[in-house]
């Protein structure tokens, strides 16, 4: 079983997060971001691996990346969630099901009203 939050903003369809480690953001890191239309996020996260490049010696420079992939990797959906709720989204359910399409499921039956917008826009990304 997956956990995914339902975020909700007025006369939207929902938005679902997957919560947990996300392996894209660890490997993909700012472009991940990008994706998610996390602008600020990705562009700190590209400015400290430029950083870490070009002033960190060597040495270090190597496990600093590591670390710092790792932390987007740990806390990107957490990232996404503050992205989300400064665009007015409200964090409105959490839904336990096997993959997104059972939780958008879940949440249109705890929520009838939501039905409307979910049909009209499709499944939320």
């Amino acid at each position: 079983m997956k956990v995914y939050t339902a975020h909700l903003r007025a006369a939207r369809s929902p938005v679902l997060l997957r919560e947990g480690f996300s392996w894209p953001a660890l490997i993909f890191g700012p472009l991940w971001f990008l994706a998610h239309r996390a602008w600020l996020a990705a562009l700190a996260c590209a400015a400290a691996h430029i950083l870490i490049a070009t002033l960190v010696p060597p040495v270090l420079a190597g496990p600093l990346s590591l670390c710092l992939a790792l932390a987007q990797g740990l806390f990107g959906t957490d990232i996404l969630r503050a992205t989300l709720a400064g665009r007015g989204y409200v964090l409105a359910h959490v839904v336990a099901a096997r993959d997104a399409d059972a939780a958008l499921g879940r949440l249109v039956h705890a929520r009838p009203d939501l039905a409307a917008e979910v049909l009209a826009e499709g499944m939320p990304k």
